[in-house]
């Protein structure tokens, strides 16, 4: 089976998912609806491993997003021939399955009405006895498959806040998930709440510290909050940003997103560049010389990441095109502000 379908299924570009949906039909019929748990069936068929069901429910994700219903059918079939359709993940993709090819919101709200009802059953377990509440203290995440489903579900119909109350409800009872505190801060974020976006990605930090990439979240966030604070308020602001982008950076160098947001935050430091540097919370702010050089470094590192990328330098592929083009558009304003 295809290498890719090992790796998580977000990381993959349209592209790539349409590739690997399109193998579609050619995996499934090489390998077996169903495997046998004798021992002499692994010597006249291909046998089963770990990755054979990460591969099926990848592979089904991948259908799904580019269409092939019926493959992703048959993938979810064969997961349900192994595990039942009584385990927690089980119903997550069976739910997902119905989200993706529901023909209107009346269905979606009815797919909602069956997360509840899974829920519900699974706390009646709880108080009854049935799943017994020290299960929580030793890392067990009942029904957390399905909590997760409808919070993307309430997300993708549009109800955000309703989605952010079953999120920290879900983190009430499961703290230590940094999935789930991401996209609780991005959901803060756009709702324009960003002093409690920073709070969950500070707690996504505590459960991973080197992230480099929510560390760049944490100063993208930083800046937002500094387009809306009150004069004279967004210091603070830039300042936590520069901190953040540069710690990104430190943690994973060539980390294009760390160095366009750290020249986008000197940038607007040095275009204020306030009298005092100081704000009104007693928030010190780097030197016009410290802001500068950072500006200056992370101006020369985004050039050379957009001029070996375009010149197909081997070791400098695979970058989002998107982040490309935003970075040489950033470095094309720059200069034509220092023409002027």
């Amino acid at each position: 089976m295809a290498e890719s379908l090992l790796q998580p299924i977000g990381s993959l570009s349209p592209a790539e998912a349409l590739e690997l949906a399109q193998k579609a039909p050619e995996i499934l019929r090489k390998n077996p609806r169903a495997f046998s748990a004798s021992p002499l069936f692994s010597l006249f068929a291909t046998p089963e491993t770990a990755d054979t069901w990460t591969i099926y429910e990848n592979l089904m994700i991948s259908c799904l997003q580019t269409g092939d219903d019926e493959s992703a059918k048959e993938c979810l079939e064969r997961i349900i021939t192994r595990f039942g359709d009584s385990h927690d993940r089980v119903l997550a993709l069976k739910g997902l399955v119905k989200e993706a090819t529901a023909s209107d919101t009346s269905e979606l709200e009815k797919i909602l009405e069956e997360y509840e009802a899974l829920l519900q059953q699974s706390d009646v377990n709880i108080v009854s006895g049935l799943l017994p509440r020290t299960c929580l203290s030793h890392g067990a995440k009942p029904t957390e498959p399905i909590w997760k489903r409808k919070v993307a579900l309430l997300r993708s119909m549009g109800k955000v806040p309703e989605a952010v109350t079953a999120l920290n409800s879900l983190l009430d009872v499961c703290p230590t998930d940094p999935e789930a505190w991401a996209e609780l801060a991005d959901m803060y974020a756009t709702q324009g709440l960003y002093a409690q976006a920073v709070y969950a990605l500070e707690e996504v930090l505590v459960l991973s510290p080197n992230a480099w990439n929510i560390q760049a979240r944490l100063g993208e966030v930083s800046l937002m909050a500094a387009t809306t604070a009150p004069q004279g308020g967004s210091e603070k602001h830039y300042a936590e940003a520069v901190k953040r982008f540069c710690r990104s950076i430190e943690l994973c160098d060539d980390y294009l997103r760390g160095y366009y947001g750290l020249k986008l935050a000197t940038d607007k430091i040095i275009q204020n560049a306030p009298r005092s540097r100081k704000d009104s919370d007693g928030f010190q702010l780097p030197d016009q010389g410290t802001v500068e050089k950072l500006n200056e470094a992370a101006t020369k590192k985004l050039g050379e990441i957009v001029r070996r990328n375009g010149a197909k330098d081997k070791l400098w592929q695979g970058y989002d095109p998107i982040e490309i083009a935003a970075a040489r558009e950033l470095l094309d304003s720059s200069s034509t502000e220092v023409v002027r």
